[in-house]
């Protein structure tokens, strides 16, 4: 398959996720582009079989940049598309905290992606999604604004400052295989 792998990050928590998703795209024999939103334009996107499009969560969504490359996207002639995210929350399988806080930081994400996929005909194949570690200022705002308790506080930090990590990375490229042979 002729696949983009075409990708938004700001502190390179979703670049690694996307390398990621490369290499083991790469290892199965297909003919893989890995772009940045930034170094690609809206044209030529429909000379790929699939796209993998992946991005920061920002405002509880993908971020702005991904949401115009999903808009730019051709109506389907056979277009497959795969989306993941990272964000600075929990996983929403940590309990009930932890799905309240994906819910609030990263609950949209997921439905951008099928909702472009329905409006363009795209086959939709699935999502991946994993912690990424908070900027200095993302850190802060979070500190201050959501999760106020210093325990809480100092048991989210150690967590999320450690992400994406090999596991993170590992579970990207098997989503990524499960993605094309399925």
């Amino acid at each position: 398959m002729r696949i983009l792998v075409l990708y938004y990050s700001e502190t390179g928590n979703t670049r690694a996720i996307a390398e990621a998703v490369t290499d083991e795209l790469v290892s199965l024999g297909h003919e893989v582009e890995l772009k940045s939103v930034n170094d690609t334009g809206s044209g030529g996107l429909n000379r790929y079989d699939m796209i993998f499009a992946g991005s920061a969560c920002h405002s509880s969504d993908v971020a702005r940049p991904v949401r115009a490359a999903l808009a730019a996207l051709p109506a389907s002639t056979g277009l497959r598309l795969a989306g993941f995210v990272t964000h600075s929350t929990t996983l929403p399988d940590g309990g009930a905290r932890a799905s309240e806080l994906y819910e609030a930081w990263a609950g949209r994400c997921l439905g951008t992606f099928e909702r472009v996929c329905g409006e363009k005909g795209i086959t939709w194949c699935g999502y991946f999604s994993c912690q990424g570690a908070p900027s200095a200022p993302i850190e802060a705002m979070i500190e201050r604004e959501i999760i106020t308790d210093p325990a809480e506080w100092q048991t989210y930090i150690a967590e999320a400052r450690q992400h994406p990590n090999e596991a993170d990375r590992a579970n990207a490229r098997a989503w990524a295989r499960a993605m094309v042979t399925a």
